[in-house]
């Protein structure tokens, strides 16, 4: 018998619930036909295995990946943000949500340590970069500091849900 494992919120997850999950993160678009023979299952334990992961909030959603070099934005950086301290509550979600409305930016991260956030963004040249920096981070009121590094390249396992 495949072995479980117990989730924080109380879901099990068997051998061919994780064998799902992998074919899905390969390919989010699989028909429930070529779900079902990827992992060696038959079409309806796919589709009631599938429902089951998604009614159990294991899966929460079905991203499309951009190639952002085909928008025409060809670098990527990570920017470390610290704040001020003082009213750090207000000032964590103020910037929180003035900085993940903004276009170029891809993720949010926040975080416990060094930065208090990681702002990912694709730019299309280094002169973005610089005025995403100094017009929406450098202006924002709350922040004391930023450091960013230009990412070169990077691979991806999988996408991780929001913890709101």
């Amino acid at each position: 018998m495949a072995q479980a494992h117990d989730l924080r919120e109380g879901a099990v997850l068997d051998d061919i619930d994780r064998r799902i999950l992998a074919a899905l993160a390969d390919d989010a678009r699989l028909s429930n036909a070529q779900l079902a023979a990827a992992v060696g299952i038959a079409q309806s334990t796919a589709h009631v295995r599938l429902r089951s992961l998604i009614d159990r909030g294991v899966i929460t959603g079905f991203l499309t990946s951009i190639d952002q070099r085909k928008l025409g934005l060809t670098l990527q950086a990570l920017i470390g943000v610290t704040l001020r301290s003082g009213s750090r509550q207000s000032s964590i979600t103020a910037f929180s949500e003035d900085v993940r409305r903004l276009p170029e930016v891809l993720q949010v991260f926040f975080l416990g340590g060094l930065d208090d956030f990681m702002v990912h963004i694709a730019v299309a040249e280094s002169a973005d970069v610089r005025r995403f920096v100094v017009e929406h981070l450098s202006a924002h009121a709350s922040v004391a500091s930023t450091r960013t590094s230009l990412i070169f390249d990077y691979h991806r396992n999988g996408v991780a849900a929001s913890f709101d």
